[in-house]
This record gives C-alpha cells, sequence and structure tokens, in this order.
C-alpha cells in the first residue's frame, strides 16, 4: 500500500512538472516556382517566397510568482536544395543549417522579458511588419534589406548602407504592453578587446495597436569598425496601417546615413501598400521607392511594384502567386542595381518583371 501511495506521489509530481513547462516544435515550408524576365530570363524552384521556410523550437517554463524561463533556436531552410542559409548575411550561406533565425534564452514576468542571444532588432520588429508582403519573395520592399554589414561583425561593413535585420551577441528586453503600446530595445556588444564601443549596436521599436490603427517607430545605431575609415551608420524607420474593414491601407518609411570619408551615404525609401480580403484569401499590392546617394555622386533611384493573392485552403496551407516589376532609374549611366533577388539580369534599361506561383505549409 505505501509503494503504491509512493509511486502515485512520484506520478502526480512529474506531471505537475511537465505542466509547468513545455517544449514545441513547428515550422513552415514553403517552395514555389519563379520565373524572371530580364536581360537574360532566368526560372527554377525558390524557397520561402511567401513566408520563410524554417524550423524551430520553444519552450517555456513556469518558474512560479509569475515568473517564466523562456528559450527559442531557429534555423531556416532552403526547400529547393535541402541546404539552410536563411538568416545569414549571404557571405555565409555556405555554413548551412544553423540557429542564425534565432537564439535567445530569457526570462519573462509583469515586468516584461528580457533575452540574451541572436535575434531580429526591435527596430526591425516594428516597422518592417508593415511590409504587406512578409518581407520575402520578388515583391517583397526592400526598404529593409540587409545593407551589407557583415552578419559575423567582423568584417569590415565599408560598402554597407543599412544595419543588419538581426544583431547578435545580444541583450534585448521587451516591455509589457501599455494600452496599445510596447517598447522593444537591442543592445549588441562589439566585442573589441579594448574597444568596446566598436561595433556597438544600439537599437529601439516602439509600437501601438489599438483597434484599427497600428503604428512603428525603429531608431537605430551602428557603431563604426576600427579597421576601416568608415564612422557610424544612423537608421530611422517609421510605419503604420490603418484597417478599413474592406481594405487595410499601409505605408512605411526608412532612411539610413552611413559615414564615410568626406560625408555620408545615404538611403531613403518609402511603401504605399494596401491588402483586401477577397474570398477565402488576401490580395496584397504595394508600391516602393528606394534612393540612394553616395558620397560626392548623384541620387540613383528606383521604382517597384508588387501584386499578389493568396489563397487560404486551411489554417495551415496556402496557394500564393505574385507578380513584380522594378525598374532602376538611369543616371549618367549609373543606377541602383536592385533586382527581384534572383539570378536574373537587368534590361538594358534597368528593369526586371517577375512572377510566383507555390504552396505554403504551416506547423
Amino acid at each position: 500500500m505505501k509503494k503504491s501511495l509512493i509511486a502515485l506521489a512520484v506520478l502526480a509530481a512529474s506531471g505537475a512538472a511537465m505542466a509547468q513547462s513545455s517544449v514545441t516544435l513547428y515550422g513552415v515550408a514553403d517552395a514555389g516556382v519563379t520565373y524572371v524576365n530580364g536581360d537574360k530570363n532566368w526560372s527554377g524552384v525558390t524557397s520561402g517566397n511567401n513566408m520563410t521556410s524554417r524550423i524551430g523550437f520553444r519552450g517555456v517554463e513556469d518558474l512560479g510568482g509569475g515568473l517564466k524561463a523562456n528559450f527559442r533556436l531557429e534555423a531556416g531552410l532552403l526547400l529547393d536544395d535541402g541546404t539552410g542559409n536563411s538568416g545569414y548575411d549571404v557571405s555565409n550561406a555556405a555554413n548551412g543549417l544553423a540557429f542564425k533565425r534565432q537564439s535567445t534564452v530569457g526570462l519573462e514576468g509583469g515586468f516584461g522579458e528580457v533575452r540574451l542571444g541572436r535575434e531580429l532588432t526591435a527596430a526591425y520588429n516594428a516597422t518592417a511588419r508593415y511590409d504587406v508582403f512578409g518581407s520575402v519573395g520578388i515583391a517583397q520592399s526592400r526598404l529593409w534589406a540587409n545593407g551589407g554589414v557583415a552578419d559575423d561583425g567582423k568584417t569590415a561593413y565599408n560598402t554597407a548602407k543599412t544595419t543588419n535585420q538581426r544583431v547578435s551577441n545580444a541583450i534585448t528586453y521587451v516591455s509589457p504592453n501599455f494600452s496599445g503600446f510596447k517598447v522593444g530595445v537591442n543592445y549588441g556588444f562589439g566585442e573589441v578587446a579594448g574597444a568596446n564601443s566598436d561595433r556597438q549596436y544600439l537599437g529601439l521599436g516602439a509600437t501601438y495597436d489599438n483597434g484599427p490603427i497600428s503604428l512603428g517607430l525603429g531608431l537605430e545605431r551602428l557603431n563604426k569598425d576600427d579597421a576601416t575609415a568608415s564612422g557610424k551608420i544612423s537608421v530611422w524607420s517609421l510605419g503604420g496601417s490603418y484597417d478599413l474593414g474592406v481594405a487595410k491601407l499601409v505605408a512605411g518609411y526608412r532612411d539610413s546615413k552611413a559615414e564615410r570619408v568626406g560625408g555620408d551615404d545615404k538611403t531613403k525609401g518609402y511603401m504605399l501598400a494596401v491588402t483586401a480580403p477577397v474570398g477565402p484569401g488576401l490580395v496584397r499590392a504595394a508600391y516602393n521607392r528606394y534612393e540612394f546617394t553616395a558620397v560626392n555622386a548623384d541620387k540613383l533611384k528606383a521604382d517597384q511594384f508588387g501584386l499578389g493573392y493568396v489563397y487560404n485552403m486551411s489554417k495551415r496551407t496556402s496557394l500564393y502567386g505574385t507578380y513584380a516589376y522594378i525598374k532602376n532609374k538611369d543616371n549618367n549611366g549609373a543606377n541602383m542595381g536592385l533586382t527581384l533577388g534572383t539570378a536574373g539580369t537587368l534590361k538594358d534599361n534597368g528593369s526586371q518583371h517577375g512572377l510566383q506561383v507555390g504552396v505554403t505549409h504551416s506547423f
């Protein structure tokens, strides 16, 4: 009888412990066919056209008193060839599968949440959410694109125009929700011996969501690398949307300056977009204008249009189709060289057309 009671007590304690902690496997599988018409046409199977393909683990443990511990490990996948370089700087694509999209551990409670590790910046989260194409695919807004900053923080970023979407070696704080207001802050250590401020990242994202109104503000600064003659990169971005019910109106703006010898490289752009529920899916349309002015150089411009439809077959599976067009404005024989993100090349007039169709499944 005593042995039975002891066994029951052990099982009960084990069940209580399991109820207070959990680990979840989740992910997205997205692939489709892409065709790009340019000087040299390109077609093939591509991954992450509607949502970024990924696999991840997240866990939480209830520590009592309103305090919880959590972690998240998330890796990018490319379904077209089975590799995993999503979340990297392009120069590190050959590294394969790694938890470069997010790798954090933290504590959360009534004070908000504190995390340690690598993740999307608070500034990016606050404003890139207004990209109606989800920052993926041929029609994605390139306002928040990686500007060439070294992913590992160890290479001179003398060609950089903006900061990265993600920050490594970081402490992140996210506040509680105050009547629709939330604030996130990132501090990324430069980890340079004897020069703590080199490569240091500071970022803030503030959001307000209340009924049909949504607003976001992002502020970022990446300090210089002592191995270059370049100075700090400063960025601010703003986004917002208003839901009319029959349609949602969306806008975004981003402005960055990179200190150079003799002046600043300046990059800025804006986005105007709309989404509308039609049948079981969503129509998406967006216009983007990009401008870049290098030190002692003329301003370069590019315009981009995107139109797409996502057909929801279920809560987890959808079909999609997207059309995009980009045109780089010629200035004395030079242009920004922006493409639709494929192996295709621009026409002589600096333009490309593109089409994507595919399927997304979340799990």
